[in-house]
């Protein structure tokens, strides 16, 4: 007996490491829309997994960003601060499988293959070692995204044995978001082009777990005038919460859909509803990179 499909669920999932800026904006109106175009929900979930990197109250200001600009969760808020005995148990099954095993190898250990691990070379034993995935010579994964095509990786001579659990203790990010999207039951992963050499990684996981593939999308980076990704540019302002609708204008615009089609929207919520009905995913560039316009600075009032 077949089981019933999957309901359409997508996510948005910002690390709390600033506010949100034009980039994130364009990320979170494309998976909202990619989510909601059949009828399907749209979660977000924080990825607070780094404390070192995280700052005071980023989370709850991206949250309140996100009501401002019309975008609801269509449930509750998931933090993977919350979540290790989650990403334990799914380590555990690895471990005791024989796909996953302990790693005393240090940055400096590996330097000679470009910190490719492809063998334990470790010098000495370490007290924190980390925990990795093992990644069989010739293991080549290879998708279909929905946005840039085919793309294919040779794991084993690009990315080597995929770190599970940092030497600090920390979570991977790769085993976490893997763990977490089909804890969510996500259909689709929309999000930025920095993340697609990582998805033949998370493939690779979920095949190892056992756990169902999402389709991917990712979407053209937006990058400053210095050609740096604006969560990276000194010069990168966050959007402005009391004024969403130029920001929301100009991310359905950098997404590639028809700037007619939202132009008499008075709300963020008439402006959802409006590219929702005109959101035509063949028209996203298929580039994995694009330049802010030079008028953003003026056309989008950002957060002084």
């Amino acid at each position: 007996m077949t089981s019933p499909p999957r309901p359409e669920r997508g996510r948005f999932a910002p690390s709390p490491t600033g506010p949100l800026h034009f980039g994130s904006l364009v990320a979170a109106m494309g998976s909202w829309l990619y989510a909601h175009r059949a009828g399907g929900e749209w979660l977000v979930r924080i990825e607070d997994l780094d404390p070192p990197r995280e700052v005071a109250g980023a989370s709850a200001a991206q949250l309140r960003t996100l009501r401002a600009f019309g975008l609801q969760p269509d449930g509750e808020v998931l933090y993977q601060s919350a979540r290790g005995d989650a990403y334990r148990a799914a380590l555990d099954r690895l471990l005791a499988g024989g796909d996953a095993f302990v790693c005393h190898c240090s940055r400096a250990d590996l330097a000679a293959t470009d910190g490719i691990h492809r063998r334990c070379v470790a010098s000495s034993p370490r007290s924190d070692p980390s925990v990795r995935l093992c990644v069989p010579a010739g293991t080549r994964v290879a998708f279909r995204d929905q946005v840039q095509g085919v793309f294919a990786q040779d794991l084993a001579a690009q990315v080597g044995d995929i770190v599970l659990r940092r030497a600090d203790g920390c979570w991977a990010y790769q085993l976490a978001v893997v763990v977490d999207d089909a804890a969510q039951g996500i259909t689709e992963v929309v999000r930025g082009a920095d993340l697609l050499d990582s998805t033949p990684r998370q493939i690779h996981l979920q095949q190892r777990l056992g756990l169902p593939t999402p389709r991917y999308a990712h979407l053209p980076l937006v990058l400053d005038g210095d050609g740096r990704k604006l969560s990276k540019s000194l010069s990168s302002l966050p959007v402005d919460d009391a004024e969403p609708l130029p920001a929301l204008r100009a991310a359905w615009a950098a997404l590639g859909q028809t700037p007619a089609a939202v132009a008499c929207a008075g709300s963020p919520t008439a402006l959802l509803s409006a590219a929702l009905r005109a959101f035509d995913p063949a028209r996203i560039p298929r580039r994995r990179e694009t330049l802010l316009a030079a008028t953003h600075n003026a056309d989008v009032p950002a957060r002084p």
